[in-house]
């Protein structure tokens, strides 16, 4: 017989009955039934029931266990009677009688319970993430990551990718994030920096001629944390190919993606690949506030501004008399009642926003309810019934100012309505591509024109014309797009991407209208400018996110819930104490002195 195991604890079934087995494991939980003790034991695999009788050598050893320690025992598999069957569990017709039993590493006080998934502080479980990982819904997502990651990497095989690793250590970039820098001990002075994404070095397997790559790539921003992003690090099925059309990239990946959908969404709908509706930057930040729209929520945002312009409403029609301004409004279905728009005016002054103008429409009343509807009269609130499709027993709420500035804001409002009116259809996995986004953005912080997207993409822009620019032509500039997309499912943008700028001449060009002058170019670019210069051919690809795939295939709402061993929001980890301070002598070795900074 194995030293520790004939079985898994998931293994078991009736069929097993009568056999004498050992199993290994972790007591999950004890219950003490009349003088009989019956013990959960847990592993990886599940969880067998053990029974230990006052009899046996193992009941005064169970006795004084606690749970969490990690014991072996030998015993009977003996059917359970009908009536003690435990249905939810997969091992539940049967259980093992122990004869005997060894403790192979006790426990000691736990500092967070691991039976049951009560609501304990994020710290406490980041620090004992060990424990935390062996809490059932934690590790059934970590187990679903590796199923994934496995999913995904034959799914790019089975198309014909090949799958290369490309280097950890590489130079800093002026663009994106923040990098996390790594000094040089032989070049005093000089730094490495982890590579934010692949980016540079999948373009250049392009130019090297192998067509079609990709990897599971691990990427690093000296970023803040949000709820689906880690600080740090995080992984991307990143992927690259030559000799395609945007076209040619959105075939490639999107069946991937469905099919990682299909196979493990436990049986919600999932957008068919060749269904994913395209829909250009412009176009989803007017209809739906976002440029990663939840398409689940069936609302569209309406330009509305006609209906107030010249008066009715005092403070509308003010803003309307300046350039660039708007009056979108938010529908809201079976939302006409009084005691729904306060609730929603008083959200949006928890948001920050002065409030939330809205109208209602009720039996018996003509026009709508509201001071807006007053204002504006019967006639007007009817017309913006009309227009949004609306009818008596339903609202709507306004947003106005500069569109720019508060289609967020909008958008994030759409969403609260659809929410709290049960609108939406969350039993499906609902995805789309947003196309065609702007090129350059105008940066009012610092007062000039930037990358809105990824600097190495192709402009949409006939080239000879975008080589004449004028980089003080901001106009011109900022309604140029490139060919870029993002793929987003359930409003979570998964993917960014591009066809790349292959041509030395117009990314010098581009990143001069950034700002950006050719001698920093060649300094920060030079070996992948270098490489276009011997022949580039045409190439484009994307790096969907493995943390946001797993985290909505396992429908938690929080980044970390899927990451094995993540930072906390201060980028610390507290397991294992990092960062932390080194020794004068590893300091004396990499050339560097620390400086405490100044106190304020």
């Amino acid at each position: 017989m194995h030293a520790y195991r004939t079985h898994t604890c998931g293994a078991l079934r009736t069929a097993d009955a009568g056999k004498d087995v050992r199993l290994a494991g972790w007591v999950h939980r004890k219950r003490d039934l009349g003088g009989v003790l019956f013990i959960d034991l847990r592993d990886n695999y599940g969880i067998t029931q053990l029974v230990a009788n006052p009899g046996s050598d193992a009941f005064p050893l169970f006795e004084r266990l606690r749970a969490e320690s990690v014991v072996r025992v030998d015993g009977k598999v003996i059917e359970r009677a009908k009536e003690t069957v435990n249905k939810d569990l997969a091992t539940g017709e049967i259980e093992v009688r122990v004869s005997s039993a060894e403790i192979l590493g006790a426990a000691e006080e736990l500092p967070l319970p691991v039976f049951g998934e009560p609501d304990y502080p994020e710290e406490t479980r980041l620090k004992y993430r060990f424990l935390d990982l062996r809490r059932e819904k934690l590790h059934r997502s970590i187990l679903l990551r590796s199923q994934v990651i496995s999913s995904l990497r034959r799914r790019m095989i089975d198309q014909g990718f090949t799958e290369f690793q490309t280097p950890i250590l590489t130079a800093s970039s002026p663009e994106g994030a923040r990098d996390f820098l790594v000094p040089s001990r032989l070049h005093p002075g000089k730094f490495y920096a982890l590579p934010q994404a692949p980016q540079q070095f999948k373009q250049l397997l392009m130019v090297a001629g192998f067509d079609k790559y990709f990897q599971i790539a691990p990427c690093f921003r000296d970023e803040d944390a949000r709820a689906d992003r880690s600080p740090g690090e995080f992984y991307q099925l990143d992927f690259e190919m030559s000799f395609v059309t945007q076209e040619d990239v959105f075939n490639a990946i999107g069946p991937v993606l469905a099919g990682v959908f299909e196979e493990f969404g436990n049986g919600k709908r999932v957008t068919p690949a060749a269904e994913f509706p395209r829909i250009p930057y412009a176009e989803a930040v007017s209809k739906y506030g976002s440029d990663k729209p939840d398409l689940r929520n069936p609302l569209i945002l309406q330009d509305v501004s006609e209906h107030f312009r010249g008066g009715g409403f005092g403070v509308f029609a003010r803003i309307l008399e300046k350039p660039k301004t708007a009056v979108w409004a938010v529908p809201a279905p079976n939302g006409g009642s009084r005691a729904f728009a306060d609730r929603m005016n008083s959200w949006a002054q928890g948001e920050g926003q002065p409030g939330l103008g809205y109208i209602f429409w009720r039996e018996g009343e003509e026009g709508g309810a509201g001071p807006i509807a007053k204002n504006i009269g019967p006639e007007k609130a009817e017309a913006i019934r009309n227009q949004l499709g609306l009818k008596v027993g339903d609202a709507a709420f306004f947003v106005a100012g500069d569109p720019s500035t508060f289609y967020k804001f909008a958008g994030i409002a759409r969403n609260k309505v659809a929410d709290e009116l049960n609108l939406s259809d969350k039993d499906q996995f609902k995805f789309c591509w947003i196309v065609d986004f702007p090129m350059y953005e105008w940066s009012e912080e610092e007062k000039r024109i930037d990358f809105s997207h990824n600097p190495f993409s192709m402009p949409n822009y006939d080239h000879e014309k975008f080589l004449a620019l004028d980089p003080n032509d901001r106009d011109t500039i900022e309604k140029i797009t490139a060919f870029q997309y993002d793929i987003v499912c359930n409003g979570v943008e998964l993917s960014s991407g591009a066809i790349r700028n292959h041509k030395p001449e117009i990314m010098i060009k581009a990143f001069e209208i950034a700002g950006y002058g050719k001698e920093v170019v060649e300094e920060k670019f030079g070996g992948m400018l270098n490489a276009f210069r011997f022949g580039a051919p045409p190439h484009g690809g994307s790096a969907p996110g493995v943390d946001r795939i797993v985290m909505l295939l396992a429908g938690v709402e929080n980044i970390r819930e899927v990451i094995v061993f993540p930072f906390n929001q201060q980028a610390q980890d507290l397991m294992m104490n990092a960062p932390g301070e080194v020794t004068p002598k590893q300091l004396k070795e990499l050339h560097i002195r620390v400086t405490e900074p100044a106190k304020s």
